[in-house]
């Protein structure tokens, strides 16, 4: 079992995007995805968030929002992923270089044309259209969503 968080940062309707392009034996390659990153031995879900988010970007994040918990059962290399997911719109600090690829800000309405996985769009839309907090599913085979689910709590 793997513990991670995940996060978009947003500014001007865009987020922060991460092109995986630069890591070896990436499951990410290639994708888009937010920041973000396992825990180490002790932090709280927002300790990793705000700490992930400095090494990959050098931005220092402030009240990070946590929208949901997801698994990922099976994910990628056979692990169970539990995946903290979180926004934050408060930051400072200056994005760098990152080892694992480019950070880009895009549109939020541009994010359909990029290649990502596919449970990405539905739990980014989740986020766009509600205010709470979910708890979500999302079951890979091969790469490929084969089926996911959602529970909003109020």
């Amino acid at each position: 079992m793997l513990l991670a968080t995940l996060c978009y940062i947003e500014k001007q309707d865009k987020y922060l995007m991460l092109h995986r392009t630069k890591k070896e034996n990436d499951i990410h390659e290639g994708l888009y995805v937010g920041l973000g990153g396992k825990f180490e031995a002790g932090e709280s879900p927002e300790d990793c968030v705000i700490r992930e988010v400095f090494e990959e970007s050098g931005l220092r994040i402030k009240n990070p929002k946590l929208r949901g918990f997801m698994t990922f059962p099976n994910f990628g290399n056979g692990d169970d992923w539990y995946v903290f997911l979180f926004t934050a719109t408060e930051f400072n600090g200056h994005i760098k270089h990152c080892n694992e690829g480019d950070l880009v800000w895009i549109k939020k309405n541009e994010l359909s044309n990029l290649p990502m996985h596919e449970g990405d769009r539905y739990f980014l839309d989740w986020i766009e259209k509600n205010n709470g907090v979910f708890s979500a599913k999302f079951i890979y085979e091969n790469g490929a969503l084969k089926n996911y689910n959602f529970i909003q709590y109020k």
